[in-house]
């Protein structure tokens, strides 16, 4: 017997742990020194029940050892190891069951931030300080999740973002970080080499099937040297409030487990060294950003601008959002003690929390039509020295929560396994009250279109309310892009209402471009001339950095293709046949998820499709 042996032995007589888990105490001679140290620690923090099954020496040992495999796995991932997992849940277990208020002895007020008008002096300077910045920026995109709540049995990522052009989220966010590179670049004037880090969090889920789609499509023109994935683990269920963990309904000799939650971003960038290389390298800011919001890279420029210029610690990105709406606010907590934070409180804790500090009606719309609180959509933007500095104090550690659902009012047992869970927009929880902490408004058609939501439960969403459906999504995108371009002085018809899997929407000219034709504003107003209008049916597809419209009357479909050092006009009346939204049905199984789960598909009856594979100036007139 080694030492490890002897000291569970020692245990057992001492304190009577293995007394009672007898069928452990049995095949001790098959563990090694490390799997009884293990072994020693899950004794010690209840866990006895994990054993009571076990058979003797010689049947399913290699699963024993198995069992030891994941525990070792889970107890390293987590950190502090899992007696500190143990001992938080059963903290966070005792003060759900009581009760507790997680907000007690703070005060909310609105914090101090920026809200911007697109379009105007300071929004087109601030969109051009981002750009500077950008240079200097690494991205950070959280993708641990498929695609199942959509009805899509992919990952998120590989789902068009809209279906013209059909290119999906991952290859509209690289290119986005690549037109922001190149932008940055040519806005220094001078040896501008810069490689924007892009970093995608994974899950067992998401994984190889994130690679493959990467490799696939040659990371979609990103160096790969510039993208790192790293993985996020899952930690142990808990069955009761005694923090007991959860067997494997389907293998006795595994832990059930499910997902920490994207708070664990901050763990992983910490334990995997990028951080102090990026400093190294020159990089001031860390942009978090989420898998399909399709709209987020029209807000970015500025909001990094606002970072830049307000030297925020924390930016984080909002929207107006109406009283009691179904997101976070960005609010300003004040303790007793004092102290104050920043930070996004969940819906459904803010309104209680203005009640009972005196705010009788709660959470209401002020003059503007909105809450004063503004809406969290989940994307932040870090400066990288004091967030190096916090992480080094708490290795990336977030402030966690637990969501038990009970079987009845005693809340004595639950209805099915429970789990701690983290958020990636409660790091400002931990922050020092000398953190600048800020957020940056935009208008909720220009920031935030989420795709969430699959047809059916879209469906049953009361009218007004957003549906955050791949029907919604896809459509903000073309309304986004049709208020840009109106704002540049083009004429846009106004749109029509139609009905998509039950869900009504504003169906807009579907005009699309690829991220290198604009990073900003200004860019669209510099390559939007007088005269042009776009009729109500009419689709427009731009893929080319140096396309410019000017008293160009369509209506119909157009595709306008040009490579970079190609310098192409285009004006006159095009008119064609166009193309047309088909209905489709989302119970129809014979249609792909991707359409389907949509309600239509794009039906391309007739278009002009212009190319210049050349470098050179040319002048398209229809």
């Amino acid at each position: 017997m080694d030492n490890a042996v002897e000291s569970l032995a020692g245990l057992s007589v001492t304190n009577g742990w293995a007394s009672s888990a007898p069928n452990l105490q049995r095949n001790l001679g098959i563990l090694s020194s490390e799997e009884i140290g293990l072994a020693m620690m899950l004794l010690r923090e209840g866990q006895k029940h994990l054993f009571d099954h076990w058979p003797e020496p010689g049947v399913d040992d290699k699963r024993k050892k198995g069992f030891f495999d994941q525990v070792a796995q889970l107890n390293a991932n987590y950190p502090g190891g899992l007696a500190s997992y143990i001992q938080n849940a059963r903290k966070l277990l005792a003060d759900s069951k009581a009760g507790k208020n997680p907000y007690d002895g703070f005060t909310p007020s609105v914090p101090t931030g920026e809200v911007l008008t697109f379009g105007n002096d300071n929004f087109m300077m601030l969109e051009e300080a981002g750009v500077r910045e950008a240079r200097r920026a690494a991205f950070v995109l959280v993708a641990g999740g498929l695609g199942e709540r959509l009805g899509y049995k992919g990952i998120k990522l590989a789902l068009p973002s809209e279906t013209t052009t059909g290119r999906c989220f991952l290859q509209h966010y690289i290119e986005s970080i690549l037109a922001l590179q190149e932008a940055s670049c040519r806005l220094v004037q001078g040896q501008c080499e810069a490689e924007i880090p892009l970093v995608i969090m994974t899950s067992d889920d998401t994984h190889e099937s994130t690679l493959l789609l990467l490799e696939s499509n040659y990371y979609f023109g990103m160096k790969t040297t510039q993208v790192k994935l790293i993985k996020q683990e899952k930690v142990a269920c808990l069955t009761d409030n005694d923090a007991r963990f959860a067997l494997d309904l389907n293998d006795k000799y595994k832990i059930q487990t499910k997902p920490h939650g994207h708070g664990d971003v901050h763990a992983l960038l910490y334990s995997s060294g990028l951080l102090n290389s990026w400093q190294s390298a020159g990089l001031k800011w860390v942009l978090f950003f989420q898998d399909t919001n399709g709209l987020l890279f029209k807000a970015i420029p500025a909001s990094l601008g606002v970072s830049s210029t307000k030297g925020y610690h924390v930016n984080s990105l909002a929207v107006p959002r109406k009283a009691k709406e179904a997101m976070g606010g960005i609010t300003k907590l004040t303790h007793t003690d004092g102290s104050e934070i920043v930070t996004n409180v969940e819906y459904n804790q803010l309104d209680p929390l203005l009640r009972a500090t005196g705010h009788a009606d709660g959470d209401v719309n002020c003059e503007t039509g909105f809450s004063p609180f503004p809406g969290n959509i989940n994307q932040l933007i870090l400066d990288l020295g004091p967030y190096i500095k916090e992480l080094s104090k708490t290795q990336g550690a977030i402030a966690e929560f637990v969501n038990p659902k009970y079987k009845d009012s005693t809340k004595t047992s639950f209805k099915s396994s429970t789990r701690l869970e983290c958020m990636m927009q409660d790091y400002p929880k931990s922050l020092p009250p000398s953190a600048k902490v800020g957020f940056s408004v935009m208008d909720k058609w220009l920031a935030y279109a989420p795709v969430k939501n699959k047809p059916e439960d879209a469906s049953k969403v009361p009218k007004g309310n957003p549906y955050h459906s791949a029907t919604s999504g896809e459509m903000a995108i073309y309304k986004a892009n049709c208020l840009i371009l109106r704002k540049a002085g083009v004429h846009i018809a106004d749109p029509v209402t139609d009905i998509f899997n039950g869900q009504e929407v504003e169906l807009w000219p579907c005009i699309t471009w690829s991220p290198k034709w604009t990073s900003t504003f200004r860019d669209v107003k510099r390559k939007v001339g007088e005269c042009c209008s776009i009729s109500q049916r009419s689709s427009m597809i731009i893929n080319g950095q140096n396309i410019f419209l000017d008293g160009l009357s369509l209506d119909g479909a157009l595709v306008v293709n040009a490579n970079d050092q190609a310098e192409v006009k285009v004006t006159g009346y095009v008119q064609n046949k166009g193309w047309a939204l088909e209905h489709v049905d989302y119970k129809d199984i014979s249609i792909p998820e991707e359409t389907r789960i949509r309600g239509f598909k794009v039906c391309k009856i007739e278009q002009l499709e212009i190319n210049y594979a050349d470098p050179g100036k040319f002048c398209f007139k229809s």
